[in-house]
């Protein structure tokens, strides 16, 4: 006999078409970029789970991407940690881009330890997002990453370079950011098929 399969289940994970359209989970965090929200099946970056981003180079516009959400979040005094960033963040841009100094952290890691604190400011549920420099993490990394994301209900974004899109990833969210044309594409998205469309872009992070 085969395996019993719960039709809950399926709906749940949304791999049954109903024949209307998704309604939108209450409770997402908007990314900021409405064109971007209008694709991806939660209207936003996936609660409680790891967003994987893939860049062409450090600084072809990850930053643009996550300050409107990283604004959002420390309005509302909810700590953003950046883990072993490739460069030393320039203040006067963060502050310029709305981001409250007062909750941003800045944590000088090696690579060996970018892992380990990158779990553990997961894992305390005292963040509101997490952003880490990962550039040599395999699968298993990324699992860690996504379970501990999910144990301390935080936003959970992982920075690595576009050839990490030929291995296969636990993320929720997969976006490659792109910088000639400066455009993001949707890889991969949990609930729903990623579009086919890139979403073009101007400025850089």
């Amino acid at each position: 006999m085969g395996a019993v399969v719960s039709l809950d289940g399926l709906l749940d994970e949304r791999r049954v078409w109903k024949g209307r359209a998704p309604v939108r989970p209450v409770g997402v965090h908007p990314t900021g970029h409405a064109a971007l929200d209008a694709v991806l099946p939660s209207g936003g970056w996936p609660a409680a789970a790891l967003t994987e981003l893939l860049l062409a180079a450090d600084g072809c516009g990850e930053l643009q991407l996550l300050w409107p959400s990283l604004a959002r979040l420390t309005a509302s005094s909810e700590r953003v940690v950046l883990i072993a960033p490739p460069h030393i963040p320039y203040p006067p841009a963060w502050q310029g881009a709305g981001i409250d100094l007062r909750w941003l952290s800045v944590i000088d890691a090696s690579e060996r330890d970018t892992l380990w604190a990158a779990e553990q400011c997961l894992r305390s549920g005292s963040c509101g997002a997490v952003l880490c420099w990962l550039p040599k993490a395999d699968d298993r990394a990324l699992r860690r990453l996504q379970v501990a994301a999910q144990t301390g209900q935080t936003l959970a974004f992982a920075c690595r370079p576009q050839q990490a899109a030929l291995n296969p990833s636990p993320a929720a969210l997969r976006l490659a950011i792109d910088a000639q044309p400066a455009q993001w594409r949707v890889l991969k998205c949990r609930g729903g098929l990623a579009p086919a469309m890139p979403i073009p872009f101007s400025g850089r992070g």
